[in-house]
């Protein structure tokens, strides 16, 4: 079975947008430093890198489907020039309610990605900035890892914590005993909505 460093997108990968605005276009989004950096870790150490995120901004109709998946397909392209690699980009389009099974903190997004790509969430990552990628990292029965300087401070809920997520990648590297030893190649990016 493989193992996964889940990814939540804004606020880990890209920088999150002013509470109450979303990103947009590509030109709102503004990478975090380090990024590529460690994802490429994950994916030399063997770990498959699936980025799963909210994205409430189609239900509001301030974007479109297929604007948001030029987006990810664009983020995955400037990832892949610097050697990182995304496996695939899941999304929850939807409003709060009705309730879905994808929207975090529930863990439909990966749950489909583990089904879809032979997972063991157990011996996963769920790393997020917020307590609902937390709990839906818990919910799909990852270990999970919160980044702090975000809204929310450390409450003790995440198995660790870290700075940035080339911190995490380290952490997370370090106490699963695996080093990163070689390219490791992984197919980039098939854009998915879970339903």
């Amino acid at each position: 079975m493989n193992r996964a460093a889940f990814l939540d997108r804004d606020g880990v990968i890209n920088r999150k947008a002013p509470i109450g605005q979303y990103v947009t276009s590509w030109e709102e989004m503004q990478m975090l430093p380090d990024v590529a950096q460690a994802i490429s870790l994950f994916n030399r150490a063997g770990y498959l890198v699936i980025v799963v995120t909210n994205q409430r901004s189609v239900a509001k109709g301030l974007i479109t489907v297929s604007e948001l998946e030029g987006i990810h397909q664009r983020m995955c392209d400037e990832l892949a020039r610097t050697g990182a690699s995304v496996h695939e980009v899941y999304y929850c389009p939807h409003e709060l309610e009705p309730a879905c099974s994808c929207r975090k903190p529930r863990p439909g997004m990966l749950l489909r990605a583990a089904q879809a790509h032979n997972i063991d969430l157990s011996a996963s990552w769920m790393i997020g900035d917020s307590d609902k990628d937390v709990e839906a990292g818990k919910n799909a029965g990852c270990r999970t890892l919160q980044l702090l300087g975000s809204d929310e401070p450390d409450n003790g809920k995440a198995d660790a914590v870290a700075n940035s997520l080339l911190e995490a990648t380290l952490k997370i590297l370090q106490r699963d005993g695996v080093l990163p030893i070689g390219p490791h190649r992984v197919r980039s990016t098939a854009l998915v909505s879970p339903e």
